[in-house]
């Protein structure tokens, strides 16, 4: 059965879905045999979840914190996944109107309560997303895909 990279995402300007694609293309030029699902945040649920190997979540700067649409796919999953989903390796993709580290902290925080593993750095992109922060998404998803075809993470 091939892995699957889940990538969840929330976007109202476009920027965030900007980094989302990169990730999956960045997915699609890792070699081996992956699955990769492109999911809205208000879309994706428990099934989702459960049945990913490795997960992106991609969020606007919301308040300084992650979207309401990111933050209801947590809600949603959380209680039916805990204790399921432990070491799960998952990456973060902000685009951010301001620094970025509120909603970095709050998703880092919950990603501690689910047992995920983080396998990046956040990437936190500040403003229009540039050529550099679209590469840095394209490598989060090569990274993370190339990681379960090869049975790293």
């Amino acid at each position: 059965m091939p892995q699957r990279l889940l990538i969840v995402y929330s976007t109202q300007t476009g920027r965030t879905r900007q980094l989302a694609e990169a990730a999956r293309a960045g997915a699609r030029a890792a070699s081996g045999d992956i699955e990769i699902e492109l999911r809205p945040a208000l879309q994706a649920g428990v099934d989702d979840l459960m049945a990913c190997n490795g997960l992106i979540v991609a969020t606007p700067e919301n308040f300084g914190y992650m979207s309401g649409a990111v933050k209801d796919f947590l809600d949603r999953t959380y209680y039916p996944c805990e204790g399921k989903r432990l070491g799960l390796p998952y990456a973060l993709l902000v685009s951010a109107g301001n620094d970025g580290s509120g909603a970095v902290r709050a998703i880092e925080r919950i990603a501690t309560g689910y047992g995920f593993k983080a396998v990046a750095e956040p990437l936190i992109a500040v403003g229009e997303p540039t050529p550099q922060h679209l590469l840095q998404a394209h490598e989060t998803g090569q990274l993370l895909a190339a990681g379960l075809a090869f049975g790293v993470f």
